[in-house]
């Protein structure tokens, strides 16, 4: 069998070409989990209930646009649909 291929530069490329991409989808995660945590230690800070639907929906987010939207609408807050509302 030839494994010539696995020690080319072309696959080397490949292979670098991929740990990039999941160094940069990692990276992305991470933000979202630390902009999900601070949306949840501010709601908490201002005393807004957070149930288990909301929290998941939170830390189940990965869209960085909509978490930094609500991250933004956390402090002012007074009830959770405060912070999901469509405005």
């Amino acid at each position: 069998m030839d494994l010539s291929f696995y020690k080319s530069p072309l696959s080397e490329e490949i292979r670098d070409e991929g740990r990039a991409e999941g160094r940069e989808e990692g990276r992305e995660e991470g933000r979202a989990e630390g902009i999900a945590r601070g949306i949840l230690l501010l709601l908490a800070q201002v005393g807004v209930d957070v149930p288990d639907e909301a929290r998941e929906r939170i830390t189940g987010c990965a869209d960085l646009d909509t978490l930094s939207r609500w991250l933004l609408r956390a402090p002012t807050a007074t009830s959770i649909e405060d912070v999901f509302a469509e405005k």
